[in-house]
This record gives C-alpha cells, sequence and structure tokens, in this order.
C-alpha cells in the first residue's frame, strides 16, 4: 500500500467511526503488525509515474501503479480501468483480485469458515464488492457464502 492509499484510506475510516466500523479500528493495527506494509515514493520515475497516471486513474491506483511498476511488484486491485491500464503499461506483472487476497489470507490462517463468511460480508456490503459471473474463483466466494 502506498502513502497515498493509507493517508486516503485512514481518512475515510476516520470519518465513518461514529458508524459500526470495525475497519476504522482494525486498519492501522494491520499495519503495525505487519499485514499490510505502507511505502512512499523512492525515487523520481516512480513520482514522475504518479503523475502521469493521475492524469487517467485515481490518486489511489495512480500511486500503487507507479509503484509496482517501477519496483516489479504484482498489484492488488479490482477496479476494471486501473487493471486495463496496469495491463498495458506492465503486462508481465501479476494482477491479484481481492477473491485472491482474502482467499490466500484464509488458506494461510486456517480461518474459520464463519469467520471467512464474516469477513466476505463485510466485503460486500462495506466495500459494495461482488465478483462477476466470470471471476475465477466465483464458486469459492459463493461456497463461502453459504
Amino acid at each position: 500500500m502506498t502513502l497515498v492509499v493509507q493517508t486516503d484510506e485512514l481518512e475515510t475510516l476516520r470519518q465513518l467511526e461514529n458508524q459500526v466500523n470495525p475497519g476504522a479500528t482494525q486498519f492501522e493495527p494491520a499495519i503495525t503488525q505487519g499485514w499490510l506494509k505502507t511505502v512512499d515514493f523512492e525515487s523520481e520515475q516512480e513520482a514522475e509515474r504518479f503523475i502521469n497516471y493521475a492524469s487517467v486513474l485515481d490518486d489511489g491506483e495512480a500511486a500503487i501503479c507507479a509503484v509496482a511498476i517501477e519496483r516489479d511488484w504484482a498489484i492488488a486491485t479490482d477496479d476494471r480501468r486501473a487493471i486495463s491500464f496496469f495491463q498495458q503499461e506492465a503486462p508481465a506483472l501479476p494482477i491479484l483480485s481481492t477473491l485472491e487476497v482474502v482467499k490466500h489470507w484464509s488458506e494461510k490462517t486456517n480461518l474459520d469458515p464463519a469467520a471467512l463468511k464474516l469477513a466476505l460480508s463485510a466485503i460486500r456490503t462495506e466495500g459494495r464488492y461482488m465478483p462477476n459471473r466470470n471471476h475465477p474463483l466465483l464458486d469459492w466466494w459463493e461456497a463461502a457464502m453459504s
């Protein structure tokens, strides 16, 4: 995660703190515990890419793409525009979806099925996310949600 994304996400979560919002209290500990890592632009090339990409993508996606391309890292996003852009700019770099990340996490931590369903329900409700009918992990999602 880039500093741009962290700043934007934390601000959004803080605005929702008066609502039932476990993300507001779990985001910062996830960084502290090493589940998420925050990076900032380390080179002029990354900053330049960010500026160029921000004319096409939102700031968070532009920052992630800039850093990923410069550092030869994978990217995790479900944003169709960002995926298309990233595939054009760096076709060899992998793109992970939300479901791939969550599935990996649930398997690595041996997550209880009830906790997985709760996490996926929060992703669906709070993140307004539903995998499309062609998503390769749609069957996994449906099984976990039942």
